[in-house]
C-alpha cells in the first residue's frame, strides 16, 4: 500500500512510519524540519497549515506511485492553560494545525481516492475529542471539530469505497507532553489556583502512559481491514471506562467526576 502520514518526526507518526515501512509498504511522511531518517521511509517537508504545501506533497506521491491508498492524519499540537488566557494567535495556530491540517490533507488525497474507487482516511482525534478537558479546552475543541468533520466525511465518501476511521488515544508517553505550548503566566496562575496542580496531573499521566508503538500497531491492523470500524479508543482500561461513563451518566454527575480528578 501507498501510505501518506503527517507528522512523523516523533511519537505516533514516527512509530507508525517505522512499522509500516518495515512491513513493506510505500511510506511517505511529512516533517517540518530535518530529522534522522528511518530506513525505507520517504520524507517530505510539509507544513500542514498550508494547503498548497500539502497538495504538492500528495501530487509528488501520486506521480511516484500512481496512487495513494491510506492517509494517516497525525500532525498536531497542544495548548495548556485556562481558556481565557490563550491568545487568538495561539488558538489559530492550534486549530490550523490540528483541524485545518486534516482538512487540507483530505482535500489533497480525496480526489485520487475517488478516482481509484478505494482508500482509507485515518484521523487522530483524542479522548479529549469526546469530553472537554479542563486546561486543555482548545485542544479538546480542535478534536471535537475532527469528530464532527469525520462523521460527515464518512457518509459522503462511503459511495466511493473510501473508509474514514477516527482513533481516540488516551494518555501516551510521547514527545507531545514536552512540546505542549503553555499559557502559564503569573496572571493565569493567580486567577486559577488549581491550574498548576491540574496540569501537573495531566503531564504525570501522560509520561506514565502507554507506548506509542501500541497505537502504531493498531493503525497497522486498521489499514488491512476491509471494513474498519469508524472509531477506536486506544487507552488504558480506566480511560476507556471514562468514555463509557460520559455516555451513560447524567452530565452533572460526569462533570463532578472529571472535576474531582483534575482538582476542580
Amino acid at each position: 500500500m501507498v501510505v501518506f502520514i503527517t507528522g512523523i518526526s516523533s511519537g505516533f507518526g514516527l512509530e507508525t512510519a517505522r512499522l509500516l515501512a518495515g512491513e513493506g509498504h510505500a511510506v511517505y511522511g511529512t516533517v517540518r524540519h530535518e530529522v534522522t531518517p528511518l530506513p525505507g521511509v520517504n520524507y517530505l517537508t510539509v507544513d500542514v497549515r498550508d494547503p498548497e504545501s500539502v497538495r504538492q506533497a500528495v501530487s509528488h506521491v501520486v506521480e511516484k506511485e500512481g496512487r495513494v491508498d491510506v492517509l494517516v492524519s497525525n500532525a498536531g499540537m497542544g495548548i495548556g492553560g485556562p481558556l481565557e488566557f490563550a491568545t487568538e494567535e495561539e488558538i489559530r495556530l492550534l486549530m490550523d494545525t490540528n483541524f485545518m491540517g486534516l482538512v487540507h490533507c483530505v482535500n489533497a488525497v480525496l480526489p485520487h481516492m475517488r478516482r481509484q474507487g478505494s482508500g482509507k482516511i485515518i484521523a487522530l482525534s483524542s479522548i479529549g475529542g469526546l469530553m472537554g478537558l479542563p486546561f486543555q479546552g482548545f485542544y479538546s475543541a480542535s478534536k471535537f471539530a475532527i469528530e464532527g468533520y469525520c462523521e460527515a466525511l464518512r457518509l459522503e465518501t462511503k459511495q466511493f469505497g473510501v473508509t474514514v476511521t477516527v482513533i481516540r488515544p488516551g494518555d501516551f508517553s510521547t514527545g507531545f507532553t514536552g512540546n505542549r505550548k503553555k499559557v502559564a503566566d503569573e496572571a493565569a496562575l493567580q486567577a486559577y489556583p488549581a491550574y498548576q496542580k491540574s496540569i501537573d496531573k495531566i503531564e504525570h499521566d501522560e509520561r506514565g502512559g502507554l507506548k506509542p508503538q501500541l497505537l502504531a500497531r493498531k493503525i497497522g491492523k486498521i489499514i488491512h481491514k476491509k471494513r474498519p470500524r469508524y472509531g477506536y479508543v486506544v487507552s488504558s482500561l480506566e480511560q476507556r471506562l471514562s468514555v463509557i461513563l460520559k455516555h451513560i451518566l447524567p452530565a452533572p454527575w460526569f462533570a463532578a467526576i472529571l472535576g474531582k480528578y483534575y482538582y476542580l
